[in-house]
């Protein structure tokens, strides 16, 4: 008796899906237009903040390589830091292997020893 009690049931339940059409299934999609997220959709915390900063031409956490300067007395290259002295390596000629690394202080400009680039030490504040 209880068999075909469980058949019964089973039968209307088969036949009510039958007749409400095919199952619809639920979209979910962080996408604007639906489909595959851009990185600026789903870029969230530190990540999103230097994204932002950088389509505004900022380096707010100091990431990226700094513009080169031509590297003469009246226009070295700055070299940011929070402190009042700074190492600084420099590679004197493109095929060069070798690293000269020297101690970059506070004031004035300070050349390499063994090239005539010129450097100088300018102060940097974090952005937070």
């Amino acid at each position: 008796m209880a068999s075909r009690l469980l058949r019964g049931a089973r039968a209307l339940v088969v036949q009510a899906l039958r007749t409400s059409g095919p199952a619809r299934v639920a979209v979910r999609s962080m996408a604007t237009g639906g489909g595959i997220p851009s990185d600026e959709e789903q870029d969230t915390g530190l990540e999103r903040e230097i994204m932002m900063a950088s389509r505004n031409d900022l380096d707010p956490y100091n990431i990226l390589a700094p513009k080169a300067a031509p590297g003469t007395k009246e226009e070295p290259n700055l070299v940011p830091s929070i402190d009042d002295k700074r190492i600084v390596g420099c590679i004197c000629e493109e095929d060069n292997s070798a690293v000269i690394w020297f101690w970059l202080h506070k004031g004035e400009t300070q050349r390499c020893t063994n090239y005539r680039t010129h450097y100088k030490l300018v102060p940097h504040q974090f952005s937070h």
